[in-house]
């Protein structure tokens, strides 16, 4: 099922970045963690962190302490709050690139999943154009998956078939 709610775009674009050289369940089991760590990925709050909560959450023991990523994090949020005023919101302008549609995609084989895409090479630049960080092409296409812009299930796979 696709998301479309801002703040659920929002949330898991950030913890696509976080991922970024780690194994995707290392953040999935922080994920509770981040949220009250990024009050709930409230945004508004994040845009607004000084240097006193930036140290908090460089020494929380619960997320990834890389303070590449915790800046990221907070100019993520900065750059989202622009883009939600954007007619249609977060939603609107991220699957515009998509056309408002799920991309398919049927590989045979588990080599042909790609990493990334011209689609998430369009997003990741124009992310990164409106202020974004950890949003390369590779981050992008696996955020484009979560999220359910992408289907990319091997053409055998049951989860293909909803």
């Amino acid at each position: 099922m696709a998301l479309h709610a801002d703040d659920e775009l929002f949330e898991m674009l950030c913890l696509e970045g976080a991922q970024a050289g780690l194994r995707w369940s290392t953040i999935l089991n922080k994920r509770q963690t981040y949220r009250a760590a990024f009050d709930h990925f409230d945004a508004d709050k994040m845009a607004r962190y000084d240097a006193a909560q930036r140290r908090r959450l460089l020494a929380d023991p619960g997320i990834v302490r890389n303070r590449l990523k915790v800046d990221a994090f907070i100019a993520n949020a900065r750059a989202y709050l622009k883009l939600r005023e954007r007619p249609g919101g977060f939603n609107a302008y991220l699957w515009q690139f998509t056309d408002g549609k799920v991309q398919r995609r049927r590989p045979l084989y588990l080599s042909a999943v790609r990493a990334t895409t011209p689609t998430s090479d369009a997003l990741s630049k124009d992310l990164k154009h409106n202020g974004f960080r950890f949003v390369g092409s590779t981050i992008c296409y696996a955020f484009m998956q979560a999220v359910g812009m992408v289907d990319e299930h091997q053409r055998y796979c049951w989860a293909g078939d909803r």
